[in-house]
Formats: C-alpha cells, structure tokens, sequence
C-alpha cells in the first residue's frame, strides 16, 4: 500500500475531521517502530483500545498497546490479549494469544505496512466511501466490493480490529457507548473500516464515483429558480 497516496486521496474526496488511521495486528516486539509510545512504558497507566484510537487519531500519535497497557475486557478480548467469554461474538475477537500488540499510527505518519485502514467521518463522507467501495453503476458484480455495516452499540474496538480484519470486507460501524466515553467520538460520527485488500479499490472508487457527480462536501441542487414563499417574491409593480 503506498500511504502517501493513500493519505492524499482520503484527504481529496473525504476530507475527516480527524486523521485516518493505519491499524497493524503485531506478533512481536520486533515488528514495532522505534518511534513508539507504549502506555504502560511511557505514560505510566493503562488504558483502554478506544482511548487509544482516539489518541492517534486526534493527538497524532503512534502507539502500541499489548495485554499489559489494557484496563478494558472488551478491547483486551478483542485483541485476543485474554480469552472471551461466551457472551462475546466471535466476528469481533481475535485467536487468543496470536497477537501482542495492536499497533496504531496516523496513516501520514506510518512507517509501517498497515493490516487496517480506519477512518472517523460522519455519514455523508461514510456513504461516499460506502459508494466508493460497493462499486459505481455498469460494473460487473465480481468488481464490486462487499461493505458490512455493523451497529451492535458496544465493543466498536472489536469492529474495527477484528472483524475487518477477520471477515476482509469493509465495515460501516455505528460507535459504541465506550468510543464515546473514552474515546472521545462524537454525536456525528461514524466509522468506517477497509482491510488492505480492500484499499486500492476503495481509493479507485472514490475517483470513478467523484467523475460521476457524487461529491464531498455534497453538491445540493442550486442551479434553478427557487420556489419562494409570497412575502419574499419581488412585487410586479416594483419600481
């Protein structure tokens, strides 16, 4: 994946408020960037997957959090940092103990491959990549992409982690309580999710869908005569 570009097109015919995300899923500490805040090592507390995310994508960080940096079960389950209870849906955790760290950077700032591209929008840039990635009209069904879109309202972390990663399609996700708590997310925003596989074909959508007249900012139909209300129509007699 060129992050460059990437970075550069999301920002053309997206424009987030806040900064895309690269997710990487890492076996080891040595998969890890020198350049690496790890929570428990550098700032001294434990914190939650969502606090995380919402580190990264607002403050600019790069962070790598593993079963020691976590003080919530949903995002440590979702990570597979400890086993999951029977409560907890499949779809949204990873194989127990695979994985030591969730690494999480700003997309412009990633030196590494990413497993994950995440994206906070609000719903009219959410349906502009729900387009990109579906596919624009006259194309043959094996090009187009599938999009999930998930609103269960709680463990959004194993949404974006995991599920993406584990089903390989792209997710519109609906925020979960936690996210807005201690995440930061809010009232406006959704999620959106591409598996790497994925990328390419979104990014190519979003420049096909933008030719055929799908936008952002929207384009609202401007280019008529309104239907004024009597009181604001200029008088015939008016000098």
């Amino acid at each position: 994946m060129d992050v460059k570009q990437t970075t550069d097109t999301l920002n053309f015919y997206i424009r987030p408020q806040t900064f895309p995300l690269a997710l990487k899923l890492c076996s080891s500490e040595s998969e890890l960037p020198d350049k690496v805040r790890v929570p428990m090592r550098d700032l001294g507390y434990q914190i939650a997957l969502c606090q995380g995310i919402g580190l990264a994508r607002r403050y600019g960080w790069t962070l790598a959090i593993g079963k020691e940096d976590q003080c919530c079960i949903g995002g440590a389950q979702a990570m597979g940092f400890i086993s999951e209870s029977p409560e907890t849906s499949s779809e949204k955790t990873l194989e127990f103990g695979k994985y030591r760290y969730v690494l999480l950077a700003p997309l412009h700032n990633a030196t590494f491959d990413p497993d994950i591209v995440a994206i906070y929008v609000n719903p009219a840039q959410a349906m502009r990549l729900t387009q990109a990635a579906s596919g624009t009209p006259g194309q043959s069904e094996s090009a187009r992409q599938g999009v999930s879109a998930i609103a269960s309202g709680f463990m959004d972390c194993g949404d974006i982690a995991a599920r993406t990663f584990l089903t390989d399609e792209c997710q519109v996700i609906l925020p979960s309580g936690g996210d807005r708590i201690f995440g930061g997310t809010q009232d406006h925003e959704m999620i959106f999710t591409m598996p790497r596989s994925k990328v390419e074909g979104v990014l190519k959508g979003l420049e096909d869908t933008h030719k055929t007249g799908f936008r952002y900012p929207i384009l609202t139909d401007l280019r008529h005569r309104p239907a004024l209300p009597p009181f604001l129509e200029i008088p015939k007699d008016a000098a």
